[in-house]
């Protein structure tokens, strides 16, 4: 199913609540569990910030330092760990979304929560989606982000352009999601747990409509 921009106005209804942070295990967690046993999963959120523009909804995307210690030069959902002094996850992607991008909180409306997703760093995620204000005016921290860019959902949203890429890592067969190459998407490679935020979305939206 392909969901389209229309399908937006019942967001809010395919996310877990903002007053109800999922508790479940990721749901990939079974392509990953193997590496992930011995490793306490640390708590982080992420911000996926949908902005809403004349020409359609663009999603808002970083792309990461070089030198940072996980997930170097990707691209990536402003985000990090969920710190003690954050209030819930909500606070901790803004906080982050603050801190990497400039993001003020006035420009972030924050809807609800995608599913829990596992991190081949070790990280379990929420992802946090939000509406952001289209006036933003971003401001990169260069120690943590080399650019900042918007793609169109629609794009993101349709399944022909995401691939799953089969790999041998770790004496097993896995698979990587990664978008296919395309002017929407620029010179920018869109893959595994950023891909896989965008799937998660996608079929939250997809079942969702489907049950309504």
């Amino acid at each position: 199913m392909i969901v389209a921009e229309s399908s937006l106005s019942i967001l809010p209804d395919a996310l877990h609540p903002l007053d109800a942070a999922p508790v479940d295990d990721p749901w990939n967690l079974t392509e990953l569990d193997d590496l992930l046993s011995e490793v306490e999963a640390v708590d982080a959120a992420v911000l996926v910030g949908l902005i809403p523009r004349e020409s359609g909804i663009r999603v808002l995307l970083t792309r990461r330092t070089e030198s940072l210690r996980h997930h170097a030069g990707q691209v990536s959902f402003p985000g990090g760990r969920i710190e003690r002094a954050d209030a819930d996850p909500v606070a901790a992607a803004v906080r982050e979304a603050q801190e990497e991008i400039g993001l003020t909180v006035e420009s972030i409306t924050p809807l609800g929560f995608l599913d829990p997703l596992a991190t081949i760093s070790g990280f379990r995620v929420l992802p946090v989606v939000a509406w952001i204000d289209p006036g933003y005016v971003a401001t990169p921290d260069p120690n943590e982000v080399d650019e900042v860019f918007e793609v169109d959902l629609d794009y993101l949203m349709r399944p022909d352009n995401l691939e799953r890429i089969p790999i041998e890592y770790r004496g097993r067969s896995r698979q990587v999601l990664q978008f296919r190459d395309s002017p929407q998407a620029s010179r920018h490679r869109i893959w595994g747990a950023t891909a896989s935020i965008l799937f998660n979305l996608r079929e939250r939206l997809a079942r969702f409509e489907a049950q309504t």
